[in-house]
């Protein structure tokens, strides 16, 4: 039996780690961090696991948001448009988006064009990032 293939960033280091070695990037209802990961392993070694060829995506709804049930229709809603719109990525990347209160009112339509966009310039973002580090050599 094979496991479904997921896109959530669980772990609170793997949040941190993408805040401090990101800046923040702003879109018209989100705030947005995105790190891309790294091809070899803490050992050295490709990762074995497809996983970790997937990118990784965290949501944070922080309590002044509103009250818990907003912050989850805000967490429901982001969930749905990443889900929609996750394909854009194919980059080992993790993202971490931060919505703004006013995605709880936005009309769906326009929330996914926007995850859709910032998806898209993070894919540019990384595969530019890919694409320099594969032509410079390393070695001594």
């Amino acid at each position: 039996m094979t496991r479904p293939v997921t896109f959530r960033l669980r772990k609170h280091g793997d949040y941190q780690r993408v805040y401090k070695a990101s800046r923040k990037q702003f879109a018209p209802q989100m705030t947005y961090f995105f790190l891309l990961r790294s091809q070899l392993g803490q050992d050295g070694v490709p990762p074995s696991s497809t996983d970790d060829a997937n990118p990784r995506i965290g949501l944070t709804v922080g309590k002044a948001m509103g009250n818990a049930v907003d912050r989850n229709r805000i967490k429901r809603r982001m969930r749905e448009a990443v889900r929609k719109n996750i394909s854009a990525l194919n980059t080992p990347v993790d993202v971490v988006l931060h919505p703004r209160r006013t995605v709880i009112d936005l009309e769906f339509a326009t929330l996914e064009r926007e995850v859709a966009g910032v998806f898209r310039i993070i894919q540019t973002a990384t595969q530019k990032q890919l694409n320099s580090s594969q032509k410079s050599p390393r070695g001594s």
